[in-house]
């Protein structure tokens, strides 16, 4: 078959759904780089010159990447990696050690996993090393070059940085800025971080060996490149097999980017967040209800995705309840507007619960106090109340102070999707609310 038959052929529909499936959630879910990082041009030229310095000319340096969460700081460095990595040189010479502050929670976890990824668990072996800087300095020794003239350069990421200011002593952040600023060897120490004032949390001797090269990255996307982005990540490539699909599979997108009610939900997610992962977990639910029988999406199916994903999971939690544990939620609301947010124990909530019972209701049954005890318990395992402090051991379970951890609008959201919620019950809520 020719190359024009074979672009031209259809397929059937269930195919074409599955290989949209399969390029998008690609695309979504593995995150691939970007071709060029869009918006940190001069961030990622700055990182790429750094890095090549000392990849090349055994310039040890260092330098902190500062960002908020989702501003694309693991991808400026994937992507100054993956450019680096093209020179057949540095592809041959480089060595990279990825440390992550909420996995190695201290010196010794992290120079194992030093020592592992520079692949060196053998020459290690046995040795006991007085210090960890004499451990480091081994490592680094082992790395040198046959004529012993000079190092492997390595490329040490410590994400989230700020963590490991935490460790004792700041050992680790120490020894590896000393050996970058003494030159022992090409070493270069690239630090991701959230936090704007970590220079601070670092100790004397270690800020004096900082070179305090920053590079800031901003979350600066306007609201028409984010709904430009979604388009982009939501279109196939020209080599989809099926051009006919292709085309009314780009069109719908170009069509739904541009309906009313999908700008107002994608303008909430703008609002309340530029992480463009947050995005991402958007379109996989949306992209979930493409199917062969619905091959596109809906501005419906991205309203529901959107609901799905600001979905209150205590308010969630409130409509598997029984009618008591609502009962007694409520009469802890009510304790909670009556005392101005002071704690209450469960005392209080059953004398508040019997006032309703006699005033209020006749359609309620008056529970025994053991099973009104295991209701309460069982608020207090699902979190939606807490204990005031640890002092349970010594109080009585009746008389243990606890706060109510839910607000109004996840009371009254779970009043109204309730089955069968008895009208008493909604007044009483109501009373509580007004």
């Amino acid at each position: 078959m020719s190359k024009r038959k074979a672009r031209d052929a259809h397929l059937p529909v269930g195919d074409c759904v599955a290989q949209l499936q399969q390029e998008l959630r690609n695309r979504l879910c593995r995150e691939e780089l970007p071709e060029t990082p869009e918006g940190v041009t001069a961030q990622h030229k700055h990182l790429v010159e750094l890095l090549r310095r000392t990849a090349l000319h055994g310039e040890s340096n260092s330098v902190l990447v500062v960002g908020p969460r989702g501003a694309g700081k693991t991808m400026l460095f994937k992507s100054v990696l993956k450019e680096l990595l093209q020179d057949e040189d540095i592809s041959q010479t480089l060595m990279q050690v990825h440390l992550n502050g909420l996995l190695q929670t201290d010196d010794k976890i992290a120079l194992k996993e030093i020592t592992r990824q520079l692949h060196l668990e053998n020459v290690v072996g046995d040795k006991v090393f007085g210090s960890f800087a004499e451990n480091l300095a081994f490592l680094l020794e082992a790395l040198k070059k046959g004529d012993r003239s000079s190092s492997r350069p390595v490329l040490f990421l410590l994400d989230e940085f700020d963590l490991f200011v935490h460790h004792k002593n700041q050992t680790l952040l120490y020894n590896l800025l000393d050996v970058s600023q003494s030159a022992q060897a090409p070493v270069a120490v690239v630090g991701l971080t959230c936090r704007l004032d970590v220079l601070e949390l670092l100790e004397k001797r270690v800020k004096s060996r900082f070179s305090h090269r920053q590079i800031h990255l901003f979350c600066n996307t306007t609201f028409p490149e984010y709904v430009r982005r979604v388009q982009t990540l939501l279109q196939l490539p020209d080599t989809f097999p099926d051009q006919r699909f292709l085309q009314d599979w780009n069109s719908s997108v170009q069509a739904l980017c541009e309906h009313r009610s999908v700008e107002d939900v994608l303008q909430r997610h703008f609002n309340s967040s530029k992480d463009f992962r947050s995005l991402h977990v958007l379109l996989v639910l949306c992209l979930s209800r493409v199917s062969a029988s619905k091959p596109s999406i809906a501005p419906a199916d991205v309203v529901e995705a959107s609901r799905t994903y600001f979905a209150d999971a205590k308010a969630n939690m409130l409509h598997g309840l029984s009618i008591l544990e609502l009962c007694l939620i409520i009469a802890m609301k009510h304790l909670s507007e009556l005392y101005d947010g002071e704690p209450f124990n469960l005392q209080m909530v059953h004398n508040e619960f019997k006032k309703f019972l006699q005033r209020k209701s006749s359609s309620m049954y008056n529970f025994e106090q053991p099973v009104i005890m295991k209701a309460f318990e069982h608020l207090q395992q699902l979190e939606l109340i807490r204990p005031l402090d640890s002092s349970g051991a010594r109080t009585q379970r009746e008389f243990q102070l606890v706060r109510l951890l839910l607000d109004t609008s996840q009371i009254t959201e779970a009043l109204q999707r309730y089955p069968q919620c008895p009208t008493d019950l909604k007044q009483w809520a109501m009373s509580a609310f007004a």
